[in-house]
């Protein structure tokens, strides 16, 4: 089903964002996609239009206010913005004494500064329209801090304030603002890496997140009715521990 509506997914990468990307254009969205280096995103709009979607790919400082601003005018503009998905990541790991004033500003504003510009921007949009979903991507570092994790999780922890505060500021106008908790390894080559995952170790079934279900739960969460919205929801495997 075609819909006179545009999703922007700011942080599109090639995993998680991508999933998301793609069922949002599988659902009838016209997809805004942003990246840092917009050029690769080429795969990712190449995908959604063979398989009968819409996509346009954008090269997007996710940091920059002006930047964010042109990139939703130009969302709404091609069709009403419905939904707004902030998906960077900025993790990084420095134990504390190694962590530089530029680590830590630079953590803060990919994550905390970035998803309130994205946030604000949307929104401004959504209002004049009479609604729309405003979803962020959070991690373990949101709630809990770790070793090593002083940046990330203080921008982490600064991102869920920011939709926790716009959630109940702007839910009573009709806009459903939701955080996600993402608290386990996703399956992107990053973590296989990180994990030291290879080809004679692999990991379990189901022991790093699809992020194709991870997609899922945003699909979900935008079709909620108002009358039962989730303002937080977290995500993990079932054998993951917490």
């Amino acid at each position: 089903m075609t819909r006179n509506a545009t999703v922007a997914v700011i942080g599109a990468g090639d995993f998680i964002g991508a999933a998301i990307a793609e069922r949002f254009a599988a659902g009838g969205y016209t997809v805004f996609a942003g990246r840092r280096n917009g050029d690769k995103l080429a795969p990712l709009r190449d995908r959604i239009q063979a398989a009968g979607g819409r996509c346009e790919a954008r090269t997007l400082d996710a940091r920059n206010e002006a930047a964010v601003a042109a990139f939703m005018a130009e969302a709404d503009a091609a069709a009403p913005l419905a939904v707004c998905i902030f998906n960077v990541g900025a993790n990084v790991r420095f134990p504390i004494l190694e962590t530089s004033e530029r680590v830590f500003r630079k953590v803060w504003e990919m994550a905390a500064y970035a998803g309130f510009l994205a946030g604000r921007e949307a929104a401004r949009h959504m209002l004049a329209r009479g609604g729309g979903c405003i979803f962020f991507t959070g991690a373990t570092a949101s709630v809990r801090g770790g070793s090593g994790y002083a940046a990330f999780a203080a921008a982490k922890f600064g991102l869920r304030a920011v939709a926790q505060s716009m959630a109940r500021e702007l839910g009573p106008q009709n806009i459903h603002v939701a955080h996600l908790i993402i608290d386990a390894g996703v399956d992107t080559a990053f973590v296989r890496q990180r994990a030291g995952f290879d080809e004679t170790h692999q990991p379990e079934p189901d022991q790093l997140m699809d992020p194709a279900s991870i997609a899922a739960a945003y699909w979900m969460l935008h079709e909620q009715t108002r009358d039962a919205w989730t303002h937080e929801l977290d995500l993990r495997p079932y054998r993951e521990t917490w």
